[in-house]
């Protein structure tokens, strides 16, 4: 799974990137004006319980890849030309975590000389529709042209100019085309078109240091889509010290848990993904599947031979294993479970999966 980090220029989202994948700074990439690509762990702290307990050979955490493009402006028709092309490069993505500049730096010049990240992020978005329209509309003069000869695929593509055509209406009326999309299929229909607007979405606003304990500059209302406060500045501070180190600062600071991790966690979450765990050979692993995957789906997450041999998924919910405290004493409570294949995987599931092949 690919989440695209965008922003506009000095938004602070190639420093993020840099705190996100612990200090690394990427340079070469940003001197290119090129993306940029790291994929970074999934904190899990029931890996580290789960490790007290089995004492395993190896642990190895879900993952998710960061996409960091270059920054985005519009200020003229070149600039624009060259946002077009960057932007392009999302499309593949699974979502975009638009980064959008809250904090003050006479040392670093802002964006149409404004620090607004409200504005900012309605200039995004508009910015994005047009993306997409311009997408539709070439989309659109082929299918036109398309429908008028008797063809295999003519009644498909009828079906396709039907949805276009909304989906134009929809930019129209400056709605995003998730807004537009009326089932699931309609979603698989038009997925390998990379709309941007139609993509998961998470706001990250990058403000001062000081103003971290102070009320989001932007709403979840404003935004339709999950926001997050961080300082950047800060979190790449905090990636380049040793881990007692970084420890011992957020304590005297007073942080809980980085807000890198939780930016990491919030992009999981909004990709609607689950882990699962499993403990074989001396591996412990955390398994990414699309939150109400079944357990056979799960299984060939693993491999494929569990999947084409399924018999059972012995399972134990995490909050019943640490209850217990093992396994032995989870069985003897009668919290593991022999599950078949239809069975909804839950986020920290503990399973063994039983299989023939």
């Amino acid at each position: 799974m690919q989440a695209a980090l965008i922003g506009l220029t000095q938004s602070g989202k190639s420093k993020l990137f840099s705190a996100i994948t612990e200090g690394q700074e990427h340079a070469q990439a940003a001197a290119a004006h090129q993306a940029d690509k790291a994929v970074v762990k999934v904190p899990d702290g029931r890996l580290g319980v789960l490790s007290e307990v089995y004492k395993p050979k190896k642990m190895t955490y879900a993952t998710i890849e960061f996409l960091d493009l270059p920054g985005l402006s519009f200020l003229d028709e070149s600039s624009r030309h060259e946002a077009r092309r960057i932007i392009a490069q999302a499309r593949q993505s699974d979502m975009l975590t638009v980064v959008l500049r809250g904090f003050h730096d006479e040392s670093v010049a802002a964006y149409r000389e404004r620090i607004d990240p409200v504005k900012d992020l309605e200039e995004l978005k508009n910015e994005l529709l047009l993306a997409d329209l311009e997408l539709i509309e070439n989309r659109l003069e082929k299918l036109e042209a398309a429908v008028t000869k008797p063809t295999p695929h003519v009644e498909q593509d009828k079906q396709e100019l039907v949805l276009m055509r909304r989906f134009r209406e929809a930019i129209d009326k400056l709605q995003p085309i998730s807004e537009a999309v009326e089932s699931p299929e309609q979603e698989k229909q038009v997925r390998s078109f990379g709309f941007l607007s139609l993509k998961p979405m998470l706001f990250v606003v990058n403000v001062d240091e000081d103003k971290l304990d102070r009320p989001m500059e932007i709403t979840t209302e404003q935004a339709s889509g999950e926001v997050l406060t961080l300082s950047a500045k800060l979190e790449a501070e905090l990636a380049v010290l040793e881990e007692q180190e970084r420890g011992e600062f957020m304590e005297d600071m007073g942080i809980k848990e980085a807000a890198k991790d939780r930016l990491i966690k919030m992009c999981y979450k909004t990709l609607n993904l689950i882990s699962f765990l499993t403990v074989v050979s001396g591996e412990l692993r955390a398994w990414t599947v699309p939150a109400g995957c079944s357990a056979w789906e799960a299984a060939g997450a693993i491999h494929s031979d569990i999947q084409r041999g399924f018999i059972r998924a012995e399972t134990v919910h995490w909050d019943d294993f640490t209850a217990a405290g093992d396994m032995k004493a989870a069985k003897a409570a009668g919290k593991v479970h022999l599950e078949g294949k239809t069975y909804q995987v839950q986020d920290g599931d503990i399973i063994s999966f039983r299989f023939n092949v």
